[in-house]
């Protein structure tokens, strides 16, 4: 189909509940409205898109640094001609981490939608294989509403598995009782809430970007579409606040383990402090009766080592029996 045009990733005639028809580059080129709406998806890594959109879309040129920057956040603006629309979505491809979100890129007119990226987005992916069965959008309208109904709907899997490793940690907390244990908590702990971070930094701004699309004052924008548009932003909002849920869960989390672990280390420096009290005087006695100077009493008498050896297990027993009538040898757990 493509030729060696390799920007481009597939067209389509936008049909609705009619079969789209999937679109050559040379039919691309000879498009004109009057044939129906059309959707263009485009690779944004090949040097290719950026000429054909610079030459052949009369798109304004402010607009099409939005379609193919390199670093973006999601985003909606509205422009005289259509609207510039960035999302995200989880990324789901082979050995990628979800958090790391791929963007899409959007514009859409009142008869076109062209879109581009850098990755491959599973949910572009859906819209485009519904096209050929006859459940494919038929106007920009359709197209973006599916589309972000589509980035929501990947999303949830991967906030519930967050949520269920969360509630394990909370669970395992709860049950444990041995250091090993904390510290790969705490290593869980880290990565679990380093994902959150990650996802919140481009979900909180998409749930900007979604309530200004559906609030767009566009013609193509039509009332149908305001119904599916309004479940979206009400999901991503929900997405947003349980995301926010998990990160409070996780402080929580973070500070009983900091607590768990303070309390280990507060019972192990306070036995070491009790067993250094107790040998502190046993120790001035061996250094005091160690020096090497004449007049030390018992040095002619042969019981005098036994004797003092007595003496210094007497004041340890002493001092022991003493602690624990304080209860001062009661450890902190």
């Amino acid at each position: 189909m493509m030729g060696n045009h390799d920007e481009l990733i597939c067209a389509f005639l936008l049909s609705g509940d009619k079969p789209g028809r999937e679109l050559s580059w040379q039919e691309v080129q000879d498009w004109t409205p009057d044939q129906g709406n059309i959707w263009v998806h485009f690779d944004c890594t090949h040097p290719g898109t950026g000429d054909w959109l610079r030459a052949e879309s009369s798109i304004a040129p402010y607009v099409l640094e939005g379609l193919l920057a390199d670093e973006t956040r999601p985003r909606c603006d509205s422009y005289d001609e259509g609207a510039l629309i960035i999302l995200r979505g989880v990324n789901l491809n082979p050995d990628a981490r979800p958090e790391d979100m791929v963007s899409i890129r959007v514009w859409a007119d009142s008869s076109r939608v062209i879109t581009t990226r850098l990755r491959r987005l599973m949910a572009v992916d859906d819209i485009r294989n519904q096209m050929p069965t006859g459940k494919g959008p038929a106007t920009p309208g359709q197209f973006l509403a599916k589309l972000a109904g589509r980035l929501i709907d990947r999303m949830g899997p991967v906030i519930d598995t967050l949520s269920d490793q969360t509630s394990e940690l909370e669970e395992a907390l709860i049950g444990s009782e041995e250091e090993s244990n904390l510290e790969d908590m705490r290593h869980k702990l880290n990565e679990l809430r380093r994902v959150a971070i990650a996802l919140r930094r481009y979900i909180s701004p998409q749930k900007e970007a979604l309530r200004r699309l559906n609030h767009l004052d566009e013609d193509w924008m039509e009332e149908e579409v305001q119904g599916p548009m309004l479940e979206v932003v009400d999901r991503i909002t929900r997405i947003n606040e349980e995301l926010e849920e998990i990160r409070e869960r996780a402080s929580v989390i973070q500070d009983e383990l900091a607590n768990r672990l303070a309390q280990r280390m507060g019972g192990t420096m306070y036995l070491l402090t009790l067993v250094a009290t107790i040998i502190m005087p046993l120790s001035f006695v061996t250094g005091l009766l160690g020096i090497n100077v004449g007049g030390i009493p018992g040095s002619e008498n042969p019981w005098a080592f036994a004797i003092v050896c007595a003496m210094m297990a007497a004041v340890g027993i002493g001092m022991f029996m003493l602690f624990k009538k304080m209860k001062w040898l009661t450890i902190p757990k």
